[in-house]
């Protein structure tokens, strides 16, 4: 029994000495495993665990790291004079052309953005008025940045102004240089363009140069020396002699200028729309100026600058020529003085033609300077 107890005693000692190893080696596994086991996990580990858990919280050290490379960028945009400029739009965008973020200022023309990449970057500044700007930056890392004041100038209207004169008006500026036109520097001479290529007359203008023609007092005084002449070789007896003889030749003679000036040059000519005006040749030989002068008794331009055959002349001789048997004496009236006068009034123009042609722009006054020749091409 003795020997049995000392065995069992001895069995004791062992098991108690196989149990403390196994402990202490668990124990020490278990330090060596605790540094694996209280390892951060990696960020790109919390990524794929955020992959899979799409609700889970973004562990504080991830948004650290985050936080090193995005930050904010502020700034205020003025007027010249310091004004601030709401609702200006501001474009921010990245050197490298990753996608970039928009923003409009406020009342107090200040704008934020966040979640700015670090790194240079560029602001597109846009505001009704004023002229675009652009204004380069750099964020370092994680930084709230202030720009320094960006100031706006008023945008300048480049506007582009072409000052054309219509053809009207061309043509009025043309009739006052007529106007001016005297021969000997007192005689109307008002009715020869020395202008190339004029421009046509407008109804008002022709009706404006037969009541200046008519008005003129040059043209009192050649109706008195007219009547002068009659009275003196007592054509027209009807009207008799002395002052009441005179007047009525008088009145005849001013009636038959204003009234052929009308109808011929005034009246007709807006029906037809023809020029009554003697456009000067000046270039040429003798003949083929003569001969320019002489049709141009029978044919004028019309108002689309093309020759044609001049019903205004013609038609108004005989109309006036027939009004004329109104104040004419009887003995003088009929079929005969229409066609007198008509005759007359054709002839005079063939004549006056020959003289401006000629002779009255060398003693007129007040022909423009940018009068030259060859006006009359093509009507030889």
């Amino acid at each position: 029994m003795k020997r049995w107890s000392g065995v069992a005693t001895r069995c004791e000692r062992a098991w108690g000495l196989l149990t403390g190893s196994i402990l202490w080696v668990s124990l020490a596994l278990q330090l060596a495993g605790a540094p694996v086991l209280c390892q951060t996990p990696s960020a790109a580990a919390l990524h794929e665990n955020r992959g899979m858990l799409p609700d889970s919280p973004v562990p504080k050290i991830l948004l650290e790291e985050q936080s090193d490379t995005t930050g904010t960028v502020r700034g205020t945009i003025s007027d010249s004079a310091g004004a601030p400029v709401p609702g200006g739009r501001i474009n921010l965008t990245y050197d490298d052309n990753s996608p970039g973020d928009d923003a409009v200022s406020g009342e107090d023309g200040s704008f934020v953005f966040t979640g700015v990449k670090a790194g240079p970057f560029r602001l597109q500044i846009e505001a009704a008025g004023f002229a675009p700007k652009q204004v380069p930056g750099v964020l370092h890392g994680a930084e709230t940045l202030e720009l320094p004041a960006i100031t706006l100038t008023i945008q300048v209207a480049a506007t582009q102004v072409r000052v054309e004169l219509t053809v009207e008006e061309i043509a009025q500026e043309q009739v006052r240089d007529q106007e001016k036109q005297r021969i000997a520097g007192f005689i109307p001479n008002f009715y020869v363009s020395y202008v190339p290529d004029a421009a046509p007359l407008q109804p008002k203008q022709k009706f404006h140069l037969a009541y200046k023609a008519s008005l003129d007092p040059v043209t009192f005084l050649f109706a008195g020396i007219q009547a002068g002449v009659e009275q003196a070789t007592n054509q027209y007896k009807g009207y008799g002699q002395g002052a009441s003889g005179y007047a009525k030749r008088y009145g005849a003679a001013y009636a038959d200028f204003a009234i052929g000036t009308f109808v011929s040059n005034a009246i007709f000519p807006s029906v037809f729309k023809q020029d009554p005006r003697y456009f000067y040749k000046g270039t040429g030989s003798v003949g083929s100026r003569t001969r320019y002068a002489l049709k141009s008794a029978v044919f004028c331009k019309g108002d689309n600058r093309e020759w044609q055959f001049c019903y205004s002349v013609i038609l108004g001789s005989l109309v006036a020529g027939g009004i004329s048997n109104a104040y004419y004496p009887d003995s003088d009236r009929g079929a005969g003085l229409v066609f007198r006068n008509a005759a007359l009034g054709i002839a005079g123009t063939a004549g006056v033609n020959l003289l401006e042609e000629f002779l009255l722009k060398k003693i007129s006054k007040g022909v423009p300077d940018n009068s030259n020749a060859g006006a009359q091409g093509g009507h030889n």
